[in-house]
């Protein structure tokens, strides 16, 4: 599997596009922001001839959603999230007003699915398993292909540090569990690819997140 990432928007967040040896891709927080972020990465589904087939959140705030309404308009593809985000991705305006103290219009694409724990999402011939991880937003989630042992975990865990919980649905007792019960669980090697910063391992995070040391 191929793992391109895009670091975009103001606040440098991670969007990802997994393809397999099919040209089948999926797409992971689509935060592209400017018009030449998204260029960049019109054209490299374009240069590669890759097809994508399903548009993923990790969840819903604001900088991990930015370019959905325009990959939506490309291609025609709806957004897929967990539904406890859905009061945050139907009111990009009031995030905005909340962390920022601007709103801004932003245009998302349209409802896809709802993902849920256990759900499974194919593409080509790899598949990412659906994992339910709240705490940082009441509907994270993470994607983890087994095969590949890899797991894109969006703003639940970074490297050496945890995802925010003092925004509204945050909860940093419910993040922790979930990181522990959820991620750290996971073989040592699996790569954690998260919604900031640079990648990092289960057996790293477990090791010497200090977050996690209590």
């Amino acid at each position: 599997m191929e793992i391109k990432r895009f670091v975009v928007n103001p606040l440098e967040e991670n969007c990802y596009v997994l393809s397999s040896g099919t040209g089948e891709a999926v797409i992971i927080d689509n935060g592209t922001f400017y018009a030449e972020e998204k260029e960049a990465l019109f054209h490299y589904f374009e240069d590669n001839k890759l097809t994508p087939v399903r548009q993923l959140l990790t969840h819903a705030h604001f900088d991990h959603l930015f370019g959905t309404g325009d990959f939506y308009e490309r291609y025609g593809l709806k957004a897929d999230f967990h539904a406890d985000d859905a009061y945050l991705y139907f009111d990009v305006t009031r995030q905005l007003e909340y962390i920022i103290g601007r709103g801004m219009n932003v245009k998302v694409a349209p409802l896809g699915t709802y993902l849920k724990e256990g759900d499974i999402i194919s593409f080509g011939t790899h598949q990412l398993k659906v994992i339910h991880t709240p705490g940082h937003s009441r509907g994270g989630v993470a994607y983890y292909c087994e095969k590949e042992k890899v797991i894109f975990c969006g703003d639940t865990i970074f490297k050496g540090s945890i995802g925010r919980t003092d925004l509204e649905g945050g909860d940093q007792q419910q993040l922790i569990d979930s990181i522990k019960q959820k991620i750290l669980t996971l073989p040592d090697d699996v790569v954690i690819w998260p919604g900031h910063g640079q990648p990092t391992t289960v057996a790293e995070e477990r090791g010497g997140n200090p977050y996690l040391l209590m």
